[in-house]
């Protein structure tokens, strides 16, 4: 097992001794249930995959034609992310 030095504010050293009195953990315990919380948190925003994105931007699919010619594939394709934030 490591040890790390860790700097807070006062705001969040209050918080921890909060946390702590509430709970009756150790600082070492509260900290790892809140890195494992903020894990939890980050795997259930993650909705969609990155093929997921490409499959929404509205490109052609293979046998498809084209929205441009290929020299202008870049603007096209800004194009068509722009027209998807703006609905």
């Amino acid at each position: 097992m490591s040890t790390r030095t860790v700097r807070m504010d006062d705001a969040s050293e209050a918080t921890l001794a909060d946390l702590q009195r509430r709970t009756g953990l150790s600082i070492s315990e509260v900290m790892r249930r809140g890195l494992r919380a903020y894990e939890r948190e980050l795997d259930a925003d993650i909705t969609r995959r990155p093929y997921e994105v490409y499959q929404s931007l509205g490109l052609p699919r293979e046998g498809e034609s084209a929205l441009a010619p290929a020299a202008k594939a870049k603007e096209a394709i800004a194009d068509v992310i722009r027209k998807r934030h703006e609905q």
